[in-house]
Parts: C-alpha cells; structure tokens; sequence
C-alpha cells in the first residue's frame, strides 16, 4: 500500500464515479478504473460495491475512508508547513473566485499583476462553491460571504452594493425606474431555486408578485435576461456588463461582503501574501464596483 493508492482511494470515495476521481487527479478514468482494481486485488477485498454507474463504499471501505482521512490530514499538514516557510516571491499561486469576478475583474487584474510579478503564475480557479483550502485544492479565496469559514484568515476588501438593471432595448421601449417606487410599473425578474428565497428578492417576491415574468436560479442568467429586455433584474454590482444600465441602488438588499482569504499555515508564504496584498488593493480601488469601505473586517 502507498500513498498514490489511499489518493486514488479518497478521490473515488469523495466523487462516488471515477470520471470525478479521474479530474481531479489529472488521470484518465481507464487508469484510475485499472489502479482501483489492482488496489482491491492486493488488498484482498473490494472496497467499492459498483451500483448504477455510481462507486458506494463497502463495511470495509467505510472503515478505510476514516483511516485514509486521517492520513490524508497529516501529508496536507506536512505540505502546508513546508510551504508556509517559503520566502521566495516566485512560483504557483491556485486562486479561486466566483464566476463574475473571475470573468469581468480578474483577467485584468492577472494581466497588470503578472507584469509586475513575472515569476508568480496565477492558477484561476472559476467556482461558485467552496473548495477545501485546507487540501491546498486553492491557496487563496475571493469569496461573497457575511461568514466566512471560521478555519481561514483573510479581510474584507470592500462591501458590494446591490442594483436594478435594464437592458438598452427594454429601457427604450419601458423608460429607465429611478427608485424602488417606480418597479411596479415594470416586468421583473427573480430569483429560482435557491436564489428564491434570497434575502435580496424578499421586497420584490412581496410587494411586486404579478410583476415577476420569469425567474432563474443562476445572477449571469439574470443579467443576460435583462440584457435581452426581459424585464428589470435585481443584481450585485460585479454582475454589471456593458449591455446592461444600473438604474439605482436597490437599498433594501444591503451590501455584500467580499472577503479575501487562505490558510492560516500559507499567511507568511511570500507570494501569496503579495498576490492577496495586490488583489485587496485592486478591487477596493475598482470604479466599477463603488465599493463601500466602512466597518470592514479582519479574521486572524
């Protein structure tokens, strides 16, 4: 037994199908389908019953899962301490961003960064979920969040304002709302799935109900909705675009809180200490966003 096995093992157990076990660790699924066997045969038992297409843990793979964790945690543990001594401002950063701000703000950002620091390369990492930090899958997290994980350190780099938006074709036939008096005369869109019970889309789901002519699950949907003149579409400042027009500030939404953030064990790690250092001051400069600035946090 060696460590590439337990690896393969954990990817398995985490994504319940070898193509997710095969992305992650960069194989193809015929070598991880072939390791996994040759796993179970010099182990002498199956680990894995193959039910659906989908790969469920056994008695025996369950016990294993909480011994392979364990053993996982402390390879992550020596990697983090190793890298946590490096002083050299050179080398991979893997950063993870939501879809908005890695499509509009930080290829720009990467671009006038890797100028300046040539031997730092950026990994762009595009995900709206959470990825284990602690697994060093990212090093550092530009996050939307009134929360942030209690295990990673990082500030608040401005607060995001939210707004109404109308696309250019809609606001020549509809006229442009100036306040929130206005949105009853007016199609609007909202929010789906998870996105309906967002706090942002209360006021609008109460006062405006015969008002809402389609609804989405996903803010880059809405946006492109509005664009096409679907209606008016309630969206955070990062979702911006030029074929959209912010009509005002939708007050009653509040602001959302932009953290940036990583490992407590990466904090003295050169490079990535300057990459945190020049996105902070990026996005708190960024025009298009208007950050707010006051009450912002620290985590330490």
């Amino acid at each position: 037994m060696n460590w590439n096995d337990l690896k393969l093992f954990l990817a398995v157990a985490e994504n319940k199908s070898l193509i997710g076990a095969a992305r992650d660790l960069g194989m193809s699924h015929t070598t991880v389908f072939r390791h996994l066997n040759a796993f179970e045969l010099g182990i002498g038992a199956r680990l894995f019953e193959r039910i659906k297409g989908g790969y469920e843990l056994t008695e025996l793979g369950e016990e294993m899962l909480v011994l392979a964790q364990g053993i996982a945690s402390g390879f992550d543990d020596i990697d983090r301490t190793i890298i946590g001594r490096d002083n050299t401002p050179k080398g991979t950063v893997k950063l993870t961003a939501t879809s908005s701000l890695s499509y509009a703000f930080l290829p720009g950002y990467i671009a006038d960064f890797n100028k300046e620091y040539p031997d730092i390369e950026i990994e762009l990492l595009v995900s709206n979920q959470v990825l284990n930090m602690t697994a060093r899958h990212a090093d550092i997290a530009l996050r939307v969040s009134r929360a942030p994980p209690e295990h990673l350190i990082g500030r608040e780099i401005c607060h995001i304002k939210w707004g109404v938006y109308v696309g250019d074709g809609y606001a020549q036939e509809h006229g442009v709302p100036l306040s929130v008096t206005d949105l009853g005369e007016h199609r609007l869109i909202c929010g789906a799935g998870q996105l309906r019970d967002h706090t942002a889309f209360a006021g609008l789901q109460k006062n405006y109900p015969d008002n809402i002519i389609q609804r989405s699950d996903d803010f880059i949907a809405m946006a492109s909705l509005a664009e096409a003149g679907q209606g008016l579409a309630l969206l955070p400042d990062d979702l911006a675009r030029p074929g959209l027009q912010r009509c005002f500030t939708y007050e009653p939404a509040g602001l959302n809180p932009l953290w940036i953030l990583t490992h407590p064990d990466l904090r003295k790690v050169e490079r990535i200490k300057i990459v945190m250092g020049y996105l902070a001051k990026a996005f708190a400069s960024e025009q298009r966003l208007a950050c707010g600035k006051i009450g912002l946090s620290q985590k330490t």
